[in-house]
């Protein structure tokens, strides 16, 4: 005789509660990066060469619409030159990251772009002030014994529209009439857009004159007299 073989109840109802569970129980999805926002440093202007005076600011943000953190950002010049710092990071707690662009140094147009694996890379544009003039800040119009160093040093300042200092121009000296020398012979602007140089006179009493130049810009004239 065959004795039929039965779970005890309470077994059975535990069986029962854990495969009801399992079964309704959701599968956890992990977010994924859906949208990379710009959140400041759109559309600035600032001197070619220049640190640009607000950072960068991206968010990374899923496909609900919400902030992501550690989530790898790189970053590319792609018009203008410059350098931006630093190249690449991981978004923090707010979904955030964070970078300094340095425009460079020859063009009006200058973009940066975002990029995060698996979404449209996101640009930034900017435009830089090109030099237009050089202005002579001091050290012209001096007089001095013919072969002797000026008294006071040759200060020059390369600017652009609305007279905003250029840095990192390279300003070039050169003697005109009357011989002499000027040191250095060229020297990159300051964060002023300045350079300053030492202008000794040469030999010949009577008018002397020197010309600096910044590429294309200038010369603007230097004049000192030799007793």
């Amino acid at each position: 005789m065959l004795r039929s073989r039965t779970l005890p109840a309470s077994l059975f109802t535990l069986l029962t509660s854990v495969w009801l569970m399992a079964g309704c129980k959701e599968a956890t999805v992990a977010p994924v990066p859906g949208r990379l926002v710009v959140v400041q440093g759109q559309a600035q202007m600032a001197a070619v060469g220049s640190v640009l005076p607000v950072q960068l600011v991206f968010r990374v943000l899923s496909t609900e619409g919400a902030p992501m953190p550690q989530v790898p950002v790189s970053f590319s010049v792609s018009q203008g030159g410059g350098t931006i710092d630093p190249p690449s990071l991981a978004s923090d707690a707010n979904g955030e990251v964070k970078a300094k662009w340095t425009l460079g140094p020859a063009s009006a147009n200058q973009q940066v772009t975002a990029s995060v694996r698996g979404l449209d890379p996101v640009p930034v544009n900017a435009t830089g002030i090109l030099p237009t003039d050089l202005v002579i800040v001091q050290g012209n119009n001096q007089s001095a014994k013919a072969g002797a160093a000026l008294a006071t040093q040759v200060i020059v300042r390369v600017v652009g529209n609305g007279n905003v200092p250029i840095p990192n121009q390279t300003v070039a000296f050169a003697i005109a009439t009357g011989g002499g020398s000027i040191s250095p012979a060229s020297a990159v602007t300051s964060a002023l857009g300045e350079v300053t140089v030492r202008w000794t006179l040469g030999p010949t009493p009577g008018a002397q004159t020197a010309t600096a130049t910044a590429g294309t810009v200038g010369p603007a004239v230097l004049t000192a007299t030799a007793n």
